[in-house]
């Protein structure tokens, strides 16, 4: 039996990479750093027991989390993942990110974020159903289409968030295909959603690089990380004519110097689960990915893969972040220091809310876009967030991830300082 995870709150892990990140921006707020505390504290963390019946016979008993770090600008919003490392602050600071995030895109959402400590893997599809359904049922108090919208997130997908929605609406006694986003097309589903956040990430890189004067076509992309996430970035940029040099994932660490045929590894990994194996490349030791020179590096994984140490080794010119929270905040200083731009998450990979905020909508008028239609308001969107980090960023003289606080925290502190305290 594994030992309950949330008795204990690491000094080096992700919430307290995310109060670092907070104290950075508090100069900056003005009066309303009063209200700091806000951002500090979640409005609520629930801990559930997901007891199931497994396929033996046996039952087994699974941590499930769900925490809404911020409610005060609307609903909260964020992903639920199934993961064997998932604990309660890892979620919590997820959570946070996600306020942060959804406010710097200047979407009408709270931050939340959920997930069960399981490996999915070792899961058949009944008892991934079965842990499904009861996650949902013992989180079903606080969820709802006004309320908290969860959506995919780590080893979740259409699949699952169809289970989701179909428990809660039982649970409520009508359908309400409101309550997640991510899910598919047929159920309620956006067009665009899966590679939203991948396509986010483009963007955004595409928007840094005409502001540095660095060209896309010709340049070079290293991606650790390649699901739905890496994956639709590395399509992008290809077809934009720069070189993916080198992609790691779960499964091993591959490299060419001439670029790699992204649509070829898309469709290799979709056979064989991962890139090992990829013919034309060589196998790389997963460790020196860091080492190797590029413009662009774009960390789609998990969170604190770049510390001190690798960010003293990166050879890039551009970080964007596609992961949520995968550069600690010493090594936020030594990119900084050596002159290497990093697009922090809470813009980089926001795609994949901004089309879940458009399902959610869609939802609500039960009236659907087009995939064109959905793609040119996403860019829209997303153009228009960035350049106002940016000029933060000259403005005020800070980094782009201090930017980027500094106009969501000035967002959800604005909105906490009108509505006021109840009772």
């Amino acid at each position: 039996m594994q030992p309950l995870s949330y008795l204990s709150i690491s000094e080096d892990g992700p919430w307290a990479t995310y109060l670092q990140q907070v104290e950075r921006v508090v100069p900056y707020l003005g009066s309303l750093g009063r209200l700091a505390d806000t951002l500090r504290r979640p409005k609520r963390a629930l801990i559930v027991d997901v007891p199931i019946e497994m396929d033996d016979g046996s039952i087994q008993h699974f941590e499930g989390f769900r925490v809404q770090h911020s409610l005060t600008r609307g609903p909260g919003k964020g992903g639920v993942r199934f993961h064997p490392g998932v604990t309660l602050e890892e979620v919590m600071a997820l959570a946070a990110w996600m306020t942060v995030k959804n406010a710097a895109v200047n979407l009408p959402y709270g931050g939340a974020k959920g997930g069960i400590r399981v490996d999915p893997k070792t899961l058949s599809m009944r008892e991934l159903e079965k842990i499904t359904r009861r996650y949902t049922s013992e989180i079903g108090i606080i969820i709802g289409p006004d309320k908290d919208i969860p959506a995919p997130d780590v080893n979740t997908n259409g699949q699952i968030m169809a289970w989701m929605m179909d428990t809660y609406s039982m649970n409520v006694g009508s359908t309400a295909t409101g309550v997640v986003t991510g899910k598919p097309i047929e159920l309620g589903g956006s067009l665009g959603r899966l590679k939203a956040t991948g396509r986010g990430i483009f963007i955004v890189g595409r928007e840094l690089a005409s502001n540095i004067s660095l060209p896309i076509e010709g340049a070079r992309v290293v991606l650790q990380g390649f699901g739905n996430v890496g994956g639709a970035a590395a399509e992008l940029f290809a077809a934009h004519g720069a070189k993916v040099i080198a992609v790691q994932d779960h499964t091993g660490t591959i490299y060419n110097d001439k670029g790699l045929d992204i649509p070829a590894l898309l469709a290799w990994q979709e056979k064989w689960g991962g890139v090992a194996g990829f013919p034309e490349c060589e196998v790389m030791d997963g460790e020196a990915l860091w080492d190797l020179p590029c413009e662009f590096l774009i960390p789609a994984a998990l969170e604190g893969q770049i510390t001190v140490a690798r960010a003293k080794r990166i050879q890039a010119k551009v970080v964007i972040e596609g992961a949520n929270g995968p550069t600690l905040p010493g090594a936020d200083d030594v990119l900084r220091e050596r002159g290497i731009v990093v697009a922090p998450d809470v813009i980089a990979n926001a795609g994949g809310v901004t089309v879940s905020y458009f399902e959610w909508v869609q939802d609500i008028q039960s009236f659907f876009w087009s995939e064109s239609e959905i793609n040119e308001r996403l860019d829209r969107i997303m153009v228009e967030a960035f350049g106002r980090i940016w000029a933060t960023a000259q403005d005020l003289k800070v980094s782009l991830r201090t930017a980027a606080f500094v106009v969501a925290c000035t967002r959800v502190l604005s909105s906490r300082e009108r509505r006021g305290l109840y009772p």
